[in-house]
């Protein structure tokens, strides 16, 4: 094999494609890359909430029944509420992932948005569920003032346990439409076509993570 071949066969299709980077052979060996990288850090954040989880089920062992009585002092129709707007925005993100796919640069960029609109949404009602229990004291730690519960010390933990773990989905939540916020403009500028989508799949995979954490979140706290 003279030197020249040597260098076609090592760099691919380097030379034609401006989404390749120097150091993979093939746009398909970086999409494999990229999916499993991704795959990978999603395994990194179902490990850090599933410690939340099981710190939720020793203290509910311990202090059942005031767990029980506090999960009904949340709000059940903004939790609700909540979930329905993240199972939508689960929906319209899969569906602007679909429209890249297919070259429909306008209906990915508006799903999309929409997406972005429903994470907001969720912050905004959030943010009224949070303020109400800042004033009625149920809050986490010594800062628990309310006086509605025979066991004072196991709703300050209940409280601990819901603010940690609202509060770091939260956040995911804020980092998620970042990122669908920075793809979308992306999009616009067409940046992304039927033959480079990835970066938009894996965007979709993080959102769809947001999701599902909520979705084991509302009946562990709000329903049970």
């Amino acid at each position: 094999m003279s030197s020249s071949d040597a260098a076609a066969h090592g760099h691919g299709d380097q030379g034609g494609n401006p989404h390749l980077a120097h150091h993979f052979d093939s746009m398909a060996t970086q999409n494999h890359a990229s999916r499993l990288g991704m795959w990978l850090f999603l395994g990194t954040e179902v490990l850090l909430f599933a410690g939340l989880f099981l710190g939720y089920a020793v203290y509910r062992h311990f202090y059942h029944d005031t767990f029980k009585v506090a999960s009904h002092h949340l709000n059940l129709v903004m939790g609700t509420v909540n979930t329905v707007v993240l199972i939508t925005s689960s929906f319209t993100v899969a569906l602007g992932y679909h429209a890249i796919k297919e070259g429909k640069v306008k209906a990915c960029f508006n799903y999309l948005a929409f997406t972005i609109l429903c994470a907001a949404a969720f912050l905004v009602i959030k943010y009224f569920e949070y303020a109400h229990k800042f004033h009625e004291g149920q809050l986490p730690g010594k800062f628990f003032t309310y006086t509605g519960f025979a066991d004072s010390r196991g709703a300050n933990i209940f409280y601990s346990v819901y603010f940690l773990a609202t509060g770091l989905h939260a956040f995911h939540v804020i980092v998620g439409a970042s990122i669908l916020a920075w793809l979308m403009f992306r999009v616009r500028k067409g940046k992304y076509s039927p033959e480079h989508y990835v970066p938009v799949e894996l965007g979709a995979l993080y959102w769809h993570l947001v999701d599902l954490v909520w979705i084991f979140l509302f009946p562990l706290l709000y329903l049970i």
